[in-house]
């Protein structure tokens, strides 16, 4: 019996060393804002000791678009959508808690209410009173919460491959977000991080492949291991995530332009489809040959539709708003 317990114990000190041994460090901060912090970044203050990292580019008397990346990404993924944009509108773009050079939550809260609230520091801090937002993924869960929870404060609505219907893929999917959502197996994983585990996870989510270089796979591989991103991850991920009900959805009046890859892998077509049906006041643009990432994967295309659609959408007389609901749904992306 003794052997056994001696056999066990060994292949405990094995593992343990061998996870030590793979173990990928945490990016260095001084060198990360240094990569990836350059013009026209900057770091705003919103309190409790918190610093949002930002872009805020064009006009400033120009009509505000708020842009929400989706999870594990950061406001790089916008960048084309900006430059397209930011000749004709006042861009902001922010990493979300959690996420690229802002860092992890001081409260720890990755609801959508917590990361309503970082836009509303955002805004605030900047002086923006109303704004378009546009959110993807993630990113677009939070917009349509923000638009449930405060549709006074936005212009217009744009969700880009949005979370939050309850609408459930069918197999395929993102290895990498399958595997941080598995207890043990995915505190393991977050740890160890390989970068062709980061390359799969991009790969997998896109159908233009174009969008997979080099360069995008060690920016999200760097920035996931900014310090606390982790563990932030897997607080995001362990937290059940909660569909939205058609009826509530259906109270929303703002303008909302719905943009969808067709071959979307995570959040499949299906869900566009949804939010186009319950939303009031919807124009929803679909791509054939597109995935997960539309600003991304057809970004000339996806952004002149936007300026569009954006032209008309704001000209629109004001419509009526009630006040939401005292109790207001929580989703975590």
């Amino acid at each position: 019996m003794k052997w056994i317990w001696r056999g066990l114990l060994v292949l405990l000190a094995v593992l343990v060393i061998a996870f030590f041994a793979m173990r990928v460090p945490d990016t260095d901060p001084a060198e990360m804002r240094a990569k990836y912090a350059g013009e026209p970044s900057q770091f705003i203050d919103i309190g409790e000791g918190r610093a949002i990292h930002l872009r805020d580019e064009g006009p400033r008397d120009a009509p505000v678009i708020v842009l929400l990346h989706g999870s594990n990404a950061d406001l790089h993924t916008w960048q084309k959508w900006a430059e397209s944009l930011k000749e004709d509108y006042r861009v902001i773009r922010f990493d979300q808690r959690g996420h690229g050079l802002t860092g992890p939550a001081t409260d720890g809260d990755y609801s959508a209410e917590g990361f309503g609230e970082d836009i509303d520091a955002v805004t605030e801090k900047l002086g923006v009173e109303t704004f378009t937002l546009a959110g993807n993924s993630m990113g677009g869960g939070i917009a349509m919460a923000y638009a449930i929870a405060r549709p006074w404060k936005l212009d217009a609505l744009v969700l880009v491959d949005a979370s939050g219907a309850p609408v459930k893929r069918e197999g395929g999917g993102n290895l990498a977000f399958t595997l941080a959502g598995m207890p043990v197996v995915g505190d393991i994983l977050s740890q160890l991080l390989p970068r062709s585990l980061v390359a799969k996870s991009l790969s997998q989510s896109v159908s233009n492949q174009d969008v997979v270089t080099d360069e995008a796979i060690d920016r999200y591989w760097e920035l996931a291991r900014y310090p606390g991103n982790r563990s932030a991850t897997r607080k995001r991920f362990s937290t059940p995530r909660v569909a939205y009900d058609a009826k509530e959805i259906e109270r929303v009046q703002v303008p909302t332009l719905i943009i969808w890859g067709k071959e979307d892998a995570l959040i499949p077509y299906e869900a566009a489809l949804w939010y186009d049906k319950h939303l009031r006041n919807s124009t929803l643009v679909a791509y054939d040959g597109i995935g997960h990432i539309p600003m991304e994967e057809a970004a000339e295309r996806s952004a002149t539709d936007l300026k569009i659609w954006l032209s008309e959408a704001l000209m629109l007389p004001e419509l009526p708003t009630e006040e939401p609901p005292a109790a207001r749904p929580v989703l975590t992306p």
